[in-house]
């Protein structure tokens, strides 16, 4: 396995080493998420792999096969579903958490009918990713103690929306059928509270 370099300089750790019913893999590009995330749930008693890229989560599952798996659904080098799907072919029965920023029905869908057991929208806490894999099989969690408002979700769906257009207010406009100055306004404005 190639070797990937960590967050303080050191080769960061590419297999599992310790119990083998609580191997996880955590596949984020983002480097300071997945670190904290990696660190708390080691804390939690789980042997993390943590990697940054497609091909690596693809070649970790390939080779060690983990029993649970944290995955960012949009990764630099491609979709985070290609890395659900290797671990399912590894390993049928892993548990599989799939992670995203940019949150909706239809991702949630793709990720589920790719093998994930659940879906949660980033920046997701240790205790709610921990409480996804080990879900004792009910059909839904308990809701959120603090969900988002209607407002935000509408503004985190234009603001997704926005960056997928590469940033073109033309373009944006006309996929979110809204006049191109209402949504400059939006645009202008901070994100809603919540």
């Amino acid at each position: 396995m190639t070797s990937d370099i960590g967050p303080t300089g050191e080769a960061a750790k590419l297999t599992f080493s310790g119990d083998a019913s609580r191997s996880l893999l955590v596949v984020d590009d983002d480097p300071p998420f997945r670190n904290r995330l990696a660190r708390a749930m080691e804390k939690r008693g789980f042997d993390v792999v943590a990697v940054d890229s497609v091909a690596m989560g693809i070649e970790v599952a390939q080779e060690s096969a983990p029993v649970f798996a944290v995955v960012d659904l949009r990764l630099g080098d491609g979709s985070g579903l290609d890395v659900v799907a290797a671990l399912r072919d590894a390993r049928p029965d892993s548990r599989i958490v799939v992670l995203t920023g940019y949150g909706n029905i239809a991702t949630a869908v793709a990720a589920v009918k790719a093998g994930a057991v659940d879906y949660l929208p980033k920046p997701a806490d240790a205790d709610a990713v921990e409480a996804a894999l080990l879900a004792d099989g009910r059909p839904l969690p308990p809701p959120p103690d603090n969900p988002m408002s209607a407002d935000r979700v509408r503004w985190e769906h234009i603001q997704r929306v926005f960056e997928q257009c590469d940033r073109n207010v033309s373009e944006t406009a006309r996929r979110l059928k809204m006049h191109r100055r209402t949504l400059q306004r939006i645009l202008n404005k901070h994100a809603p509270r919540g």
